[in-house]
C-alpha cells in the first residue's frame, strides 16, 4: 500500500514537472520491485492526475463550458489535440511493442535535449520578451497546432508530455506562463482521450480479474489520491516556477537518469546476467 501511495506521488509530480511521468513509473517500480501496474492502477492514477487539473483550472474550465461553442481556448484545444489521436490511432500499437522497456533511456535524453533547447528557442521566437499576463486566448493556431505535434512525439514511452508540449510553445513564440498553462490543459484532454481509449479493455479485465492490482483497491485508491495531491502542487509549483528557472535544469536531471538507465541496460544488467 506504502508503495503504491509512493507510485501516486511519483506519477502526480512527474507528470506536470518536465521529467516524465510514465519513465519515472517504470523506474520507481523497478527499484521497489513491484510488479507492472495493473490496467486499474494506471488508470485510476491518471484519474488523480485529471483531477489535479481539473480543480486547479476550475475557473477555466467552468468559462470553456459557459461558451462551449465560441470560446476560442476550446478551438485551440482541439487543434493542439488532434495530431496526438492521429499517431494514437494510427501507430500506437507499433510504438508500445517497438519502443517499450528498451527505449526508456533513450526516451529521457531525447527530453533533457528538449529542454536543454527551450531557452534558445524562446529567444529566437520572442517568446521570453512577450508580456507574463498574456492569456492563452491570445495564442494563435499555428502555436496550438505546434504544441500539438509535440504532444504525439511524447507518445513516445518515457519521453516527458509536459516538457515536450511546453517547448513546442516556446518555439512558436507563447510565453512561459501560458505554455505551461495551455499544456496542463491539454493533459486534461488527452488524459480523458486516453481514458475513453482504455475503457473497453478494463471492462474486458475487470470480468477476468486481470485488471486489479495485487495491492487490491484500497491501495489503488490511495495512489489516485496520492496522484491529485501531488499533482495540484506540481501544477502550482510548476507556473510558479517557469518563469524564474530555466528548463534545463531539468534537462541535466532527465539526461543524468538518462544516462544511469543506460549504464544499467547496456553494461550492469548484462554484467549480473553473466555473473549468474
Amino acid at each position: 500500500m506504502l508503495k503504491t501511495i509512493l507510485l501516486g506521488i511519483v506519477q502526480g509530480l512527474a507528470e506536470f514537472l518536465p521529467i516524465s511521468s510514465s519513465g519515472h513509473l517504470v523506474l520507481f517500480q523497478r527499484l521497489m520491485d513491484m510488479p507492472e501496474t495493473g490496467l486499474l492502477l494506471e488508470i485510476l492514477l491518471h484519474v488523480g492526475t485529471l483531477s489535479a487539473v481539473l480543480v486547479y483550472f476550475w475557473h477555466d474550465w467552468l468559462e470553456m463550458l459557459k461558451h462551449l461553442f465560441s470560446s476560442r481556448t476550446v478551438r485551440l484545444l482541439i487543434v493542439a489535440t488532434l495530431p496526438a489521436v492521429v499517431v494514437t490511432l494510427l501507430f500506437n500499437d507499433w510504438i508500445e511493442s517497438v519502443f517499450s522497456g528498451w527505449f526508456l533511456g533513450f526516451s529521457f535524453l531525447i527530453t533533457s535535449l528538449l529542454l536543454f533547447a527551450s531557452d534558445t528557442l524562446a529567444r529566437r521566437s520572442g517568446a521570453d520578451r512577450l508580456r507574463r499576463s498574456a492569456h492563452s486566448e491570445n495564442m494563435c493556431y499555428g502555436q496550438a497546432l505546434a504544441m500539438g505535434c509535440m504532444q504525439a512525439v511524447a507518445i513516445l514511452p518515457g519521453v516527458s508530455r509536459s516538457g515536450s508540449t511546453i517547448v513546442g510553445g516556446l518555439a512558436s513564440g507563447v510565453p512561459k506562463r501560458t505554455a505551461a498553462k495551455f499544456s496542463f490543459l491539454m493533459s486534461a484532454i488527452a488524459t480523458l482521450g486516453s481514458l475513453v481509449y482504455k475503457f473497453g479493455d478494463l471492462l474486458e479485465a475487470l470480468q477476468t480479474g486481470g485488471a486489479v492490482f495485487e495491492g487490491g483497491w484500497t491501495a489503488a485508491v490511495l495512489g489516485m489520491i496520492a496522484a491529485a495531491i501531488s499533482g495540484y502542487l506540481a501544477i502550482r509549483w510548476m507556473l510558479r516556477l517557469i518563469e524564474r528557472v530555466s528548463l534545463r535544469y531539468f534537462g541535466v536531471y532527465t539526461a543524468v537518469v538518462g544516462l544511469l538507465v543506460l549504464c544499467d541496460q547496456l553494461f550492469v544488467g548484462a554484467f549480473f546476467e553473466r555473473i549468474l
